[in-house]
């Protein structure tokens, strides 16, 4: 399941944000798309799922122009998002969120294929046993570790193809990363494509087959993982990464 984003545009008002993006996310694979905090890497999460539409260029997802879907049209091609800030309900419990998840399953389009067993509310109880622990709790009264499994649960429980994850480490203990690094390489190995916005260059090396890197609201570097963690000018210029001189770790 291919996404190939060509020469996209996208704008808030008059401000253009998207200016030009191209780039493509092979399926079956981890691919990321790194950059700085206000490099467009949410916009383009937005744009891609259809919740800030492109005002220009096409993003192609097994062939098919999505540029101009509703996100609940994109949501039932069986591609799904873990959006930055996890957008939870206060009021629902963890099982509700899941439930109301679940529920677009039966609408589904029924395209492309995973090796893993379907997600169901059960198997991410077993999954995240915190989760099953505090199902009934409501959104509001978990910890932001416990917010952001129950974000990427909800991604899962519609068995997405295609997962868009915007900066899913964000906040989150180091424990915690390791985890999320866990589940990727998880879903990677189930046939599940990944498209990776994340700030933590060193977490989206660790578990990506690819790399692209933001800038100003261009593609401006696009390479394998190794390749990037060696090219010391796009580490330090374009991603914060500090050099080797400034206690930045080595390639390896």
């Amino acid at each position: 399941m291919t996404l190939a984003v060509q020469d996209v545009h996208t704008y808030y008002g008059e401000s253009h944000i998207l200016q030009g993006v191209t780039f493509e996310a092979a399926g079956g694979v981890v691919t990321a798309v790194l950059g700085r905090n206000g490099a467009g890497k949410t916009t383009l999460c937005r744009t891609i799922t259809g919740l800030t539409p492109a005002r220009r260029g096409r993003i192609a997802f097994d062939g098919t122009d999505i540029a101009a879907m509703s996100p609940h049209r994109i949501c039932q091609r069986r591609l799904a998002s873990v959006p930055q800030g996890r957008r939870l309900f206060p009021s629902l419990t963890v099982r509700e969120h899941l439930a109301i998840a679940a529920q677009s399953r039966a609408s589904t389009r029924p395209t492309g294929a995973r090796s893993g067993q379907p997600w169901s509310i059960e198997r991410v109880f077993a999954r995240f046993p915190r989760l099953g622990e505090r199902q009934r709790n409501r959104g509001n009264e978990l910890s932001g570790g416990e917010q952001q499994m129950l974000a990427i649960a909800r991604a899962l429980v519609a068995n997405p193809i295609f997962l868009v994850m915007d900066e899913p480490t964000e906040g989150l203990s180091p424990a915690m990363v390791g985890e999320v690094a866990a589940l990727i390489k998880e879903l990677r190995a189930e046939g599940t494509s990944i498209l990776l916005a994340e700030q933590n260059a060193a977490f989206a090396v660790s578990v990506a087959d690819a790399v692209h890197v933001m800038s100003k609201g261009t593609i401006v570097h696009s390479s394998d993982p190794q390749a990037l963690w060696q090219n010391e000018a796009i580490k330090t210029q374009l991603l914060g990464v500090p050099g080797k001189g400034e206690g930045g770790r080595s390639s390896g």
